[in-house]
């Protein structure tokens, strides 16, 4: 009976967007497990991408509604979904995908089981023909590798949108502890991922990371640059993290640079420029790329644009000036989402699981759920 609550779970999670794909050896269930009581699994079944009031659950799930409020409140605090508070109204409950969601939501309590079970999965999940087509995290560059004639808009400079928000959040970068717990990794800042807005406060809430000021997030962003990670936002024009990641740990960069061709995977709307006339073979570019898009040879420095992601680390820390970012051609550059609902859709839709058709379903059977759960 538990492995058909399993099995139903990992069904359930593989029609989210981002998806739960099975695998021979079946690590996913192992996954599953660790995580789920069997009850919480169950009772994740009721929930959908669409944020609604325990009662609404509790309806889906046959039950109390104090019930339900008690056993939604249990499974926010153990990060299995999400629940978003509003002042002076109840709290909304939604599912959680696997990545990113719920894998993120487990930063600080990881075990050496669930890492290994998590490094097993992660090259079966982690698909690049999807990442392609709509990627969840996209790259910007760092702020001292933007010239004054480079024309940037406002989503693409990590600046711009600190300063649209009032509320901040940093946390521990699961994919370091992750490394750091196998005795694996690097030493850079293992508290560097941030979160903005109402995903802040759910951080701050559910006791994941603090609460920092603006100053404090742009001192970090600042910080990036220094220790080489790269920018990763959420795909979206109005993104509500931003990872500061390195290709040794981070899950998303190790995938991509395991491709022969990561500056096609990527979404990015610059690319190193590079002289080679200029260039005094100092290999500073070399240390600093994630990607492994330098070499030396002959003395100079040899740049494959195939890998270049456009995060501009090479630029901002060369001596002579030999590199620069430059925009992309307009038939190349990313669609960027408004905000993380679009980018969602978007990504159901690259996968076939969410269909025009299987969207208006899903809100139309929301609204008569909240409408019979009045009653």
């Amino acid at each position: 009976m538990a492995q058909d609550i399993y099995e139903r779970l990992a069904r359930h999670l593989d029609d989210l967007p981002a998806g739960f794909p099975r695998t021979e050896s079946g690590v996913e269930f192992r996954i599953l497990r660790r995580l789920f009581t069997p009850e919480d699994a169950e009772f994740a079944l009721h929930l959908t991408m669409i944020p609604e009031e325990a009662r609404v659950v509790a309806r889906r799930a046959k039950i109390p509604v104090k019930e339900a409020v008690q056993r939604l409140d249990e499974m926010n605090k153990k990060g299995l979904i999400m629940g978003i508070q509003h002042k002076d109204k109840p709290t909304l409950y939604m599912a959680l995908q696997f990545v990113v969601g719920f894998w993120e939501a487990q930063v600080n309590k990881l075990s050496p089981e669930l890492i290994r079970d998590f490094e097993e999965y992660f090259p079966c999940f982690a698909r690049p023909e999807v990442w392609r087509k709509a990627p969840q995290m996209r790259t910007i560059p760092v702020d001292k590798s933007i010239s004054i004639e480079t024309a940037v808009m406002p989503h693409e400079r990590a600046q711009e949108f600190v300063r649209n928000h009032t509320t901040f959040a940093v946390s521990n970068c699961i994919c370091r502890q992750e490394q750091r717990i196998m005795d694996k990794g690097c030493d850079k800042p293992e508290e560097s991922c941030m979160s903005f807005g109402m995903a802040a406060e759910i951080t701050i809430d559910n006791g994941r990371g603090r609460a920092i000021s603006r100053e404090e997030a742009l001192s970090i962003i600042q910080r990036a640059e220094e220790a080489g990670l790269v920018l990763q936002p959420g795909n979206a024009k109005n993104p509500v993290f931003m990872c500061t990641c390195c290709s040794c740990c981070c899950g998303v960069l190790r995938a991509l640079k395991l491709d022969p061709k990561p500056g096609r995977l990527v979404s990015s709307p610059f690319l190193a420029s590079f002289n080679p006339d200029t260039c005094k073979g100092c290999g500073t570019c070399i240390k600093r790329c994630q990607m492994e898009a330098f070499h030396l040879d002959d003395k100079k420095a040899v740049l494959n644009l195939d890998r270049c992601i456009g995060c501009g680390l090479c630029v901002s820390t060369c001596p002579t000036k030999s590199l620069s970012l430059v925009r992309k051609p307009e038939e190349q550059q990313p669609y960027v989402p408004k905000n993380i609902i679009e980018t969602h859709i978007r990504l159901g839709q690259a996968r076939g699981k969410l269909s025009k058709g299987k969207l208006i379903g899903m809100q139309v059977r929301s609204k008569l759920d909240r409408l019979l759960a009045r009653s």
